[in-house]
């Protein structure tokens, strides 16, 4: 168990840290949400200084990442004005010479450099016009070079701009850690992992990892002490989503005793096309989880296309055939109307009622819906946000189906949960594919299911990348797709931030386009998230219909659009898409049987990410490849998809490259539930008691007594 004297000690206001003081501490809190010693700890270095050993200029190349040199300067120029001003130097020790460039702090600098002056030097050595060169480095006088300095691996602290005006920048903050962890004591940190799993991983303990996180007198040592603290954050983590899960699984759900008339008319008689296996699979994992009485919460991840629609339409209808209700709740209004129409059409088929309520639903029509869903008359109720309010009452909600559910918040999902007095089942749907990793981490809670088939008959689409200076041979395949009766998406991008230009591209492309492709051998719709609802559902339903041959729009066609028809999908200015946005975007074509193709427009202009994304989109089809480049691209805060999903506040973890780490915590949690659920042998004791006083924790082990 943690004492009160331990605790007291992290505990204690970071004001009284020799040091810091009230000023300093004020600045600390508003800044990093730094208010006590324990919080401090808890500000991990983002990088390292090697001190350990000092380079010679002769052994330089540009393979190194940050080296250490000792040596003079000469040679200080400024040069250039305005934005292109500059400063340069020469530094050299006995060995050699390497030119060094600054394009800030000009003013400051040269003022402060000084040739007589003996330097110590820290910088990662680069190529311009053919010669090594080191830009930004630090400089620090030898004679203010400490013996703290020598030797050690300095750890780096991220910063901000205020913080450095009261001395708070990397180094300021590196002193502060000195002093504390000066009169830091083993009896001050508590373990709480179990000796067992220590052992077993073969991780340091957590006093000893504190220390060499911050101040590691070799590599190795640093190395331990960072594998130990992401081990723990991750093992907390999954231990308290296994632990939902635990409890979820104790929670009485509804039994859906048979299978029936509904479902079994629709499987023989209306259903469109033969199943794949992966959606058999599926429908046998969900059939298991509605007969157990207990609740189900299944995670259903499929690609664009490989038919989760469907599986979740024969959910449904397992509700159905029990006498319950079903509800399915879609992002916007777009997808809920395309999900209705093309849900409605098979319903009608076999007797089953479907309606559809969005914020857009006339007055008269809702009250009249609402009137026959109280009294069980309908049988699902499709729709957007407005089936989380007060008014919406099922007579008997067996099911909820959620489409893209990252989009909505976890309260607006708990909504629905609460409309029946037994916890409806829940089928979350996602077609942005998930990497592994950050699946058990985000829905560690959930059962998780994929479909990784495409329907029989559907042909992968064909991307290929284009330049600008390549247009007319694009525009000529165009006519060749349009004589064959094919239709096709040009896709322009919308970013918030630059609006107005951006629909001016899009206006420039239509007109170009129009030009190509004159009336009225072609006709060509407009489409964008500025226009009225009703001119954009006129402009959608020519092209639906066939009436347009091309369709110029900006990404509110990403989802709910499906024209089995439409062959071609043109992303043009490609590399400004992140890759699930391309990737959902390239999934509006290939619905039918006929070859469709992609083409990503670019300039010559590309980013080496850029050209990562473009590669990846050609190389391959597999979403779940696809996710996996894009975690590692922009890390998992920025990936559609996580936003919502969950409050993952990484402290020193990294979902994109700890996926190893991740592996080895999730067993160890495991195999801990599975030997004491509740944690209550006594070698748990101090887990659980660390679990239940987490700062600000939302963990379930509160609930545990």
């Amino acid at each position: 168990m943690q004492s009160s004297t331990n605790k007291s000690f992290l505990a204690t206001p970071i004001e009284y840290l020799k040091g810091v003081g009230p000023e300093r501490a004020d600045i600390l809190k508003k800044e990093l949400e730094i208010f006590t010693f324990g919080d401090l700890l808890k500000l991990y270095p983002y990088r390292y200084i090697d001190r350990t050993q000092f380079y010679s200029t002769q052994h330089i190349d540009n393979t190194q990442t940050f080296i250490q040199l000792k040596g003079k300067l000469r040679d200080i120029k400024e040069l250039g004005e305005g934005r292109a001003r500059r400063l340069t130097a020469t530094f050299y020790d006995a060995d050699g010479e390497i030119e060094l460039v600054w394009f800030q702090g000009v003013k400051w600098l040269v003022k402060s450099l000084d040739s007589k002056e003996t330097y110590v030097l820290y910088g990662k050595p680069s190529w311009f016009n053919g010669k090594l060169n080191i830009t930004h480095p630090d400089l620090e006088k030898l004679s203010a070079y400490t013996a703290e300095d020598a030797g050690t691996f300095r750890a780096m602290y991220n910063t901000t701009e205020k913080m450095k005006t009261r001395s708070l920048d990397s180094k300021g903050i590196s002193k502060l850690m000195i002093t504390l962890l000066a009169q830091l004591k083993p009896e001050h940190i508590n373990e709480n992992l179990p000796a067992s799993i220590l052992s077993k991983y073969k991780l340091f303990g957590r006093y000893e990892a504190i220390k060499n996180i911050h101040l590691p007198a070799t590599l190795a040592l640093q190395t331990e002490a960072v594998k130990r603290l992401k081990f723990e954050e991750l093992f907390l983590i999954q231990l308290n989503l296994l632990q939902l899960k635990i409890i979820r699984k104790r929670e009485a759900g509804i039994f859906f005793e048979k299978v029936d008339h509904y479902f079994k008319n629709f499987y023989e008689q209306a259903l469109p096309f033969e199943l794949t296996n992966a959606q058999k699979r599926v429908l046998k994992e969900i059939r298991k989880d509605t007969l157990s009485n207990k609740q189900m919460n299944r995670l259903l991840q499929g690609d664009v296309g490989s038919g989760k629609t469907i599986v979740a339409l024969l959910t449904m209808l397992m509700a159905i055939d029990n006498n319950y209700q079903a509800a399915l709740m879609a992002p916007t209004e777009i997808l809920a109307q395309q999900h209705y129409a093309g849900l409605k059409e098979l319903c009608e088929k076999i007797g089953v009622r479907i309606e559809l309520l969005t914020g857009s639903s006339k007055s008269k029509h809702r009250k009249e819906l609402l009137a026959d869903l109280a009294e069980g008359k309908i049988h699902i109720l499709l729709g957007t946000h407005a089936l989380l309010e007060d008014n919406v009452i099922f007579k008997n909600l067996g099911i909820v189906v959620i489409d893209e559910q990252h989009r909505f918040g976890v309260a607006q999902r708990a909504k629905l949960w609460k409309k029946n007095t037994v916890a409806p089942h829940i089928l979350v749907m996602t077609a942005t594919p998930i990497p592994r990793t950050l699946a058990m981490t985000l829905y560690g809670d959930l059962d998780v299911s994929v479909l990784d088939e495409l329907p029989p008959g559907r042909k992968p689409i064909k991307t290929v990348h284009r330049y600008e200076t390549q247009r007319i041979g694009v525009f000529d395949f165009m006519r060749d797709e349009i004589k064959l009766g094919r239709q096709i998406y040009i896709v322009y991008p919308l970013i918030e931030e630059s609006e107005k230009l951006d629909l001016v591209d899009l206006q420039n492309g239509f007109e170009s386009i129009s030009r190509a492709f004159p009336l009225p051998q072609y006709n060509v719709s407009i489409v964008h998230g500025k226009m009225k609802s009703e001119n954009k559902d006129f402009e959608m339903q020519r092209f639906v219909k066939g009436e347009t041959q091309i369709m110029v729009a900006t990404t509110v066609i990403e989802v709910g659009v499906n024209v089995p028809n439409a062959s071609v999908m043109i992303i043009e200015n490609a590399e400004r898409f992140g890759l699930s946005q391309l990737h959902q975007l390239r999934g509006r074509v290939g619905r039918g049987a006929e070859q469709s193709y992609c083409i990503l427009m670019t300039t010559h202009k590309i980013s080496a990410d850029g050209k990562t994304r473009i590669k990846t989109m050609v190389d391959t089809n597999d979403g779940f490849k696809i996710a996996e480049v894009d975690l590692q691209l922009r890390g998992p805060g920025n990936m559609e998809g996580t936003q919502q999903s969950g409050n993952v506040d990484l402290k020193i973890a990294n979902l994109a490259t700890d996926g190893p780490i991740i592996e080895e915590a999730r067993k160890a949690a495991i195999a801990l539930l599975e030997e004491d659920a509740t944690l209550d042998k006594p070698e748990n004791a101090a887990l659980k008691y660390y679990l239940q006083h987490q700062k600000g924790s939302n963990s379930v082990w509160r609930n545990i007594s």
